[in-house]
């Protein structure tokens, strides 16, 4: 039943991580509530449960303030997923992933999987620049050319998810290409929003089945421990 599905715990955890004012509150809300809206930087972390299909799935937003950088790791603990995520128009922002945020998803799964996020495409592509629909098109005719300079270029992205793959010893035979899993998003407009988290579901598909029958296979050892001790308990009753 519905109630019961909110109350119970999430069946699988997810981590936004970046530096501040790249965006991840932004994509965040643009998922979840599908609007966009400015906000304040994060202090700490939020958490949000979203509903997908008959499972929950946690999502954590981390702040990206030097002062909060300790806690990164402890969000990251357990996470199936890291949406590691930069603003196109900053190449110190790309940099900053991988000299401070990357240690942090040391305490994640072993077998977590893990994006490339460039927020803020609408500043630079005019393919992001109109606001997301069912009905508008892949790309619309734009509204006017951007003028804002891209400084990190999907190559770039590329680059550091290959690396990532190589810190983190993963089996590249079982992953996905590096060319789809980084992505160029724009909150604002919902550019590629869905595309991102959507693909991110589906590679946890297994994980959460792998858990739900660990889960179960538990759950039945225990009843059957409960069911021995209370045959012992009678036995001994009647003795």
């Amino acid at each position: 039943m519905p109630a019961a599905r909110k109350t119970r715990k999430p069946d699988i955890k997810m981590v936004i991580l970046g530096d501040m004012n790249v965006g991840k509150t932004s994509l965040l809300h643009r998922y979840t509530e599908r609007s966009f809206k400015d906000t304040l930087s994060t202090v700490g972390g939020a958490f949000f449960l979203k509903q997908w299909g008959p499972y929950n799935i946690s999502i954590w937003d981390t702040a990206g303030r030097e002062q909060f950088h300790g806690l990164g790791s402890m969000y990251c603990r357990g996470a199936a997923a890291i949406i590691l995520t930069y603003d196109v128009t900053s190449w110190q922002s790309l940099l900053q992933l991988e000299e401070r945020f990357l240690s942090l998803t040391d305490s994640a799964n072993s077998d977590c999987v893990f994006a490339v996020v460039g927020n803020k495409a609408d500043l630079t592509d005019p393919c992001a620049q109109v606001t997301t629909t069912e009905d508008t098109p892949a790309c619309p005719t734009p509204p006017h050319t951007p003028t804002v300079h891209k400084q990190v270029a999907q190559e770039d992205a590329v680059a550091l998810y290959n690396r990532i793959i190589r810190y983190k010893a993963l089996d590249t035979h079982t992953l996905p290409r590096a060319e789809d899993m980084c992505f160029e998003t724009s909150a604002k407009t919902g550019y590629n929003v869905d595309a991102l988290f959507e693909t991110l579901f589906e590679l946890l598909l297994p994980s959460i089945i792998r858990k739900q029958a660990q889960t179960q296979t538990g759950s039945a050892t225990v009843c059957l421990e409960d069911s021995q001790e209370e045959k012992k308990k009678k036995i001994e009753c009647c003795v």
